[in-house]
């Protein structure tokens, strides 16, 4: 929100630097995101009298000697058609900086610094400025838009800065509000900050205005929705007398961000950014039945507004009618059919609270948006809608722009505009601050601020204005306690139960970001997805109807349907990326994530989900197979010193977005801790068509205990290992994990078992499978020797023979 600092000076003696101004609008908790000087870009310029004014014949210059006061007289060379002798207008001395004009001398094309130079051979020391040259226009100076010089006050000293006489020593800040401060949407909300801060008195604008006998009858105003209309306040002024708003006002307006239009029109836009308080006036000869009625639009109800743009209305639309029609969209805009015009001769000024909720969902509904809707969706009190009008009425009189009745309407829900008793407890405030506020500066600050508090021993009572609806309890008191007194007293403290510790990362997380480490190592790159997903992910993955993965809780207000759900398992959110990347180019890759699934027992849930840690990756290319990911599993596992072990499904149905003879079950000893297996052939036809993919999902909630970085070293043996191959006949339906784990556990001696061949062909029996492994063991406390080897060779065929009914080879 734009501020010039001239305005305010209206209202607070401001006796501090804009820089000091801004650091103490931080401090109390306004943040001033630019501060701006108006003619920062100007230097130089001083005010010239013209003494000689001499034609250059055949030319349309003219050769002056201009006396700049101190700095001397100067020769300049001039083009424009208005210098005369005895005249006073802006000098831009050799030195000085200045805006440079197009040939339209109106667009500036930037910054110029003035050189002596020669015009048709006559040396000129210096320029005589318009308007725009200095950065000025009609509004902001009157005369600036005029295509020659800008004319000065006779009275000007000659030689002065001339930022001072036209206005170009202001500044402005554009100050960031925030959210529940509504009330600080304006220049005065913003000046009774400053006075606070500056402990000077505020200067209230002047409200009194004096009305006439006559009365506007018949007329009625009604609300017919007081839920979106709280209060509306309308008066009557005749005798309008349509014409230019005078220079204060203009330059203000513009200074803000607002063109002048008319005086009346102008009324409302000062009011708007002096009090916050948005206005509309209408022409009266236009309201038809003598009748204003605030309600809710018509199903179809039409409506054209000032910028002349037609909408159709639903009853979710509140709009203002006259006793046939809809003459404005309620806090948005009027409607064109009442709009002021340069001969309308009476007017109804309307001042009026809307419910914030209704206008935002109408702007944006209809697309239409304004300076008045913006202050409406902030919220705006009652109190503040009070002073609008009769601030407005003031100016009426003050412009001597209409003639003030005294037929004023007025409609509310009831709703207090005084101020309201708080009582809170001064202990606890400080308490809540963790610092203790001398009794004196809380009633320095409350009074500064205008809550006319009273101490009577650790109560605190204190009148809230009207205009400070984000006033409620205890701790909003010490907010603005705080915020006046200085947030710089507060000192760093611990709360009751904190502890001091060493810091760094506990176990759980050094374990955690080793296994990321370990899979980042196999060329996995990690992916973080929404915890949201769609229904119909499980349609994808061809869930059955009543899979328990199916029960998800749904989001209530879901930002699209394709994040409508909480994910109770991370697979489809993997399947959903790697098809993402293929279809964009990226052809092989190795993903992983860590992230919650969110379960609950019953759906819609009546408790809180159970959050899940689950670990899935996807490895997807045009050669990627089973034992790509297998291999991504064993080297997770040895970081950590695991054995995982594999086994096939029970229950095939349970995975049926995979390939059932390329599927296994992830276990650590008899704990299952999710699967591995390739994407069905089907589902890599249709989504990632010549491409494969494997895919794992594992809970970290089973596997995360099972981890420690804790390893013992264990010495190199004594004496030599032995290795011994073994070749195996076996039913082609026998899985190597079981016959691994099988021969590990038949020997205490043996270390370490591998398949280094699988082979089946024309030189074995149908429906067999030879199978070769290397064995290895390891001696304690001597070398094994040959007859030793053989026993635990032969008790490993022992128990193979029992438990598969294998042959050596």
């Amino acid at each position: 929100m734009l501020i010039p600092l001239s305005w305010l000076k209206d209202y607070v003696d401001i006796h501090v630097t804009p820089q000091e101004l801004q650091d103490k609008l931080f401090d109390c908790g306004f943040e001033v995101e630019t501060l701006t000087e108006l003619g920062a870009d100007i230097s130089g310029v001083v005010v010239g009298e013209v003494k000689e004014c001499e034609p250059v014949p055949d030319t349309h210059l003219h050769v002056c000697q201009v006396d700049c006061g101190p700095h001397g007289t100067f020769q300049i060379c001039c083009g424009a058609d208005n210098v005369q002798t005895g005249g006073k207008y802006p000098v831009a001395m050799v030195g000085a900086t200045v805006y440079a004009t197009a040939k339209d001398h109106v667009t500036i094309e930037g910054v110029m610094k003035i050189k002596k130079g020669k015009l048709r051979g006559i040396e000129s020391f210096g320029m005589l400025c318009s308007g725009v040259e200095i950065g000025l226009n009609e509004d902001l100076y009157p005369g600036a838009d005029y295509c020659g010089l800008l004319v000065l006050p006779q009275d000007a000293e000659n030689g002065a800065d001339v930022k001072p006489i036209v206005g170009l020593d202001d500044w402005m800040y554009d100050i960031s509000i925030t959210a529940n401060r509504p009330d600080c949407q304006s220049v005065l909300g913003i000046a009774r900050e400053v006075a606070a801060a500056l402990g000077q008195p505020l200067k209230m604008p002047a409200l009194d205005y004096t009305a006439d006998s006559s009365v506007l009858e018949p007329f009625s105003v009604t609300v017919e929705a007081p839920e979106l209309c709280p209060r509306y306040i309308a008066h009557y002024v005749r005798d309008i007398r349509i014409g230019q708003s005078p220079a204060w006002m203009r330059r203000r307006l513009a200074l803000v961000g607002i063109r002048s239009i008319s005086n009346i029109v102008d009324i409302t836009n000062y009011v708007l950014k002096e009090f916050g308080q948005p206005m509309h006036a209408f022409d009266l000869r236009n309201l038809e039945g003598n009748a204003i009625c605030v309600r809710r639009a018509h199903a179809g109800e039409p409506i054209v507004t000032l910028d002349e743009k037609e909408f159709q209305l639903t009853p979710a639309n509140l709009v203002i009618c006259d006793g046939v029609k809809p003459v404005a969209l309620a806090g948005i805009m009027g409607g064109l059919n009442s709009e002021i015009k340069p001969d309308t001769a009476d007017v109804v000024f309307e001042a009026a609270k809307f419910a914030r909720d209704n206008v935002r969902r109408t702007a944006r509904a209809l697309g239409q948006h304004s300076d008045s809707s913006s202050r409406f969706e902030k919220g705006l009190d009652e109190y503040t809608t009070q002073l609008g009008m009769q601030r407005a009425l003031h100016l009426i009189e003050e412009l001597g722009c209409g003639t003030v009745t005294s037929s004023h309407f007025e409609v509310s829900a009831g709703n207090s505009t005084e101020r309201r008793a708080l009582s809170v407890s001064i202990a606890s405030m400080n308490a809540l601050l963790g610092i203790t506020i001398p009794d004196e500066d809380i009633l320095r600050i409350m009074t500064n601020l205008d809550f006319m508090p009273e101490i009577d021993g650790d109560t605190l009572t204190v009148q809230v204005p009207p205009y400070r609806e984000d006033i409620e309890n205890a701790p909003d008191i010490a907010e603005e306690l705080i915020r006046m007194y200085g947030y710089c007293h507060i000192r760093p403290t611990f709360l009751a139960a904190a502890q001091v510790t060493a810091g760094g990362r506990n176990e759980q997380q050094r374990n955690l970001l080793k296994l990321k480490e370990s899979l980042c190592a196999q060329g996995c790159y990690e992916t973080i997805h929404y915890s949201f997903c769609s229904p119909r992910d499980f349609d994808l993955i061809r869930l059955p109807e009543d899979a328990p993965e199916r029960k998800a809780i749904r989001i209530r207000n879901p930002i699209s349907e394709d994040l409508s759900v909480m994910r109770t398992m991370l697979t489809p959110s993997m399947v959903n990326a790697v098809v993402r990347n293929i279809r964009r180019g990226n052809d092989c890759g190795r993903l992983f994530e860590v992230a919650k699934t969110f379960i609950s027992d019953t759906i819609p849930p009546t408790a809180p989900p159970k959050e899940k840690e689950a670990l899935a990756i996807a490895l997807f290319g045009s050669k990627t197979g089973f034992f790509d990911g297998k291999a991504v599993l064993e080297a997770l596992a040895d970081s950590f010193r695991l054995h995982f072990t594999y086994k096939k499904p029970e229950n095939a149905a349970e995975y049926p977005f995979l390939h059932p003879g390329m599927t296994a079950e992830v276990f650590v000893g008899d704990v299952k801790l999710g699967f591995v297996g390739m994407l069905a052939h089907d589902l890599c036809d249709s989504l990632i068509p010549e491409h494969t993919a494997c895919l794992c999902e594992l809970s970290l909630e089973l596997l995360m205990p099972m981890l420690s970085s804790d390893h013992h070293f264990t010495p190199l043996p004594k004496f030599p290992v032995v290795r011994r191959d073994l070749a195996l006949l076996v039913e082609d339906t026998v899985i190597c994990g079981d016959l691994e784990n099988a021969m590990k556990n038949a020997c205490a001696k043996l270390t370490d078992v591998k398949l280094f061949d699988v082979y089946k062909g024309e030189q074995i029996e149908k429906g067999k499978q030879s199978m070769a492994f290397t064995l290895t063991f390891t001696p304690d406390d001597h070398a094994f020797s040959d007859d030793e080897i053989d026993k635990f060779v032969a008790t490993v065929l022992k128990k193979l023979g029992k438990q598969f009914e294998i042959t050596r080879r």
